[in-house]
């Protein structure tokens, strides 16, 4: 659960996501655009990347959460933060949401067309099935990730699809873990103890 305190700011969270709170507070969904503009919505909707937030504001203390997933809290300096839209519980209000779109390498893992990014100075709350890890990618140490496993991540990195399709893939006898997300360059990516959905295969 997260406890968020409000002394007059508004912040952005999963709509739904209160499940108490403390003091004053108004809580508004956001309209069809999202705060995104038309624009944006339009590029969701497109993209199949669907987010519903509400916003929060007043003064004293909000408590958020989904489904008893783990919340981890992610620092933007003025990044961008790539996170898929189920795992984003909330962020402060002045950062900005927008769509990025990962084309047909997305579709092959079950990711989807397209996925988040949050830019600007603030805090990101993200959920994830068991308590998120930050594993950090240097120039002189890429990062392999299984798709189902991944939850987020920021810094300069290119982001590739590695596969692994041989044989054994073809007769059944694969490993489960012949598709990957390739991480090279410097920053984190934030992964989960469990996997969405079960085991991919190609």
């Amino acid at each position: 659960m997260l406890a968020v305190d409000l002394g007059g700011e508004t912040i952005r969270a999963l709509n739904g996501s209160m499940v108490a709170y403390e003091g004053q507070m108004s809580f508004k969904r956001q309209g069809m655009t999202g705060g995104e503009g038309l624009r944006g919505a339009l590029k969701r909707r497109i993209a199949g990347e669907g987010m519903t937030l509400m916003e929060i504001s007043g003064q004293g203390t909000v408590y958020l959460a989904s489904e008893a997933t783990e919340v981890t809290l992610v620092q933007l300096t003025g990044d961008t933060l790539f996170v898929e839209s189920e795992s984003l519980l909330a962020l402060d209000g002045n950062l900005q949401t927008g769509v990025q779109f990962v084309g047909l390498r997305g579709m092959g893992t079950g990711q989807g067309l397209a996925t988040t990014k949050v830019d600007g100075h603030g805090t990101v709350a993200i959920l994830s099935d068991g308590p998120a890890i930050a594993l950090e990618v240097t120039p002189h140490t890429p990062l392999c990730v299984d798709p189902h496993a991944y939850v987020c991540h920021h810094g300069q990195l290119q982001q590739d699809v590695v596969t692994d399709v041989n044989w054994r893939t073809v007769i059944g006898q694969g490993s489960g873990e012949s598709v990957q997300f390739r991480y090279q360059g410097h920053g984190l990516v934030y992964v989960q103890p469990a996997e969405r959905g079960g085991i991919l295969e190609v």
